[in-house]
């Protein structure tokens, strides 16, 4: 009779057990799931119910917010994210949110005073200065570049304001920016659809851009002296591309630009992207190097046969790039802006 008594104790606990409602930490992994799946009508539906718990859990009302606009109810998402940045511990992604909405929304005016506002809260946030750039840009406002540059200035391991600025100087007369920050983006973001574009970018900007001749003197005039120091030593080597600009033309004006420049200007100008250069060029990769980076845009069936015959070369730079994390660090930013 006992034993019968504790197995039906043991029945009705669980029953018991199994009808407690979930923990709020629970229900956000269900409410993310549902997110993830497209659901975002039920993802919603769990995180209020969560939010009636905790109604001041600040990663519950992101998710929410995120769900509204995932669902395109950018009217409710509004709401939301107003509630969101009015908090006094809102973060970076509580603003990213908010813009997301408000260019939803095209409330042009209210998103630039957001991003003002998160600014002056996170001074030194990459992912702010870039999307305040994108909004600028898609408004037609060029100043955007100046944000940019801010936002490499002072958060330089964020790869977005790279790509974008990168971009901005492919389509103006620069021969420097858009080919720096351009292969400075694309070993931060070696694996990305976005890296693979900006690839064929930098190719066609040193075929159509580096060694041709631009009179562009108030250009050149804001470039500032890196920048000056970068196309002395690269106009040096102009004689190299006298047969046109392939990957193994490319591979011997870049290594006599690493020589040429740590003898005269790498003392003075630290910068990790010709140190890492510099790192595979005494280490036998920087051929290798070359040819993931411009190869593949340049032949893609040439650039299979040379990893084939090629192929410890290779397998060495391959496997050193997936052991290694390339950052841009604070101090090197020298563009004027």
């Amino acid at each position: 009779m006992k034993k019968i008594f504790l197995f039906l104790l043991l029945i009705a606990s669980s029953y018991w057990v199994s009808a407690q409602p979930d923990n709020v930490e629970t229900m956000q992994a269900n409410a993310r799931t549902f997110m993830q799946s497209g659901d975002y009508t039920n993802a919603i539906l769990i995180l209020q119910k969560a939010l009636e718990k905790e109604p001041k859990n600040l990663a519950l009302e992101k998710d929410l917010a995120m769900s509204y606009y995932l669902k395109r109810d950018y009217k409710q998402a509004l709401t939301e994210v107003e509630k969101l940045i009015d908090r006094d511990d809102a973060d970076v992604v509580s603003y990213q949110i908010a813009g997301n909405v408000y260019k939803a929304l095209e409330e042009v005016k209210d998103c630039e005073k957001m991003y003002k506002k998160a600014l002056k809260k996170f001074p030194n946030s990459g992912p702010l200065y870039s999307e305040y750039g994108e909004l600028l840009f898609s408004a037609k406002d060029y100043s955007a570049i100046d944000k940019w540059e801010k936002g490499i200035d002072v958060d330089p391991a964020y790869s977005g304001n790279y790509y974008n600025a990168a971009l901005y100087y492919f389509y103006t007369k620069d021969k420097v920016w858009s080919l720096i920050y351009g292969e400075i983006f694309v070993n931060m973001e070696s694996l990305s659809p976005r890296g693979a574009a900006m690839k064929q970018q930098l190719l066609e900007a040193y075929k159509e851009k580096l060694f041709t001749k631009i009179d562009d003197k108030e250009n050149e005039a804001d470039n500032g002296v890196f920048a000056k120091a970068f196309l002395s030593t690269m106009e040096k080597l102009s004689g190299l591309a006298s047969k046109g600009i392939t990957v193994e033309s490319l591979s011997m004006i870049r290594t006599r630009f690493i020589l040429d420049w740590f003898a005269n200007y790498a003392e003075k100008y630290p910068f990790k992207l010709f140190d890492y250069q510099k790192q595979l060029l005494s280490q036998g990769m920087f051929d290798a190097y070359n040819q993931w980076l411009f190869g593949a845009t340049e032949n893609l069936a040439a650039y299979d046969n040379w990893t084939k015959t090629h192929s410890e070369e290779y397998n060495k730079f391959h496997n050193f790039q997936k052991n290694s994390i390339f950052r841009m660090p604070k101090g090197q930013h020298y563009r004027v802006f």
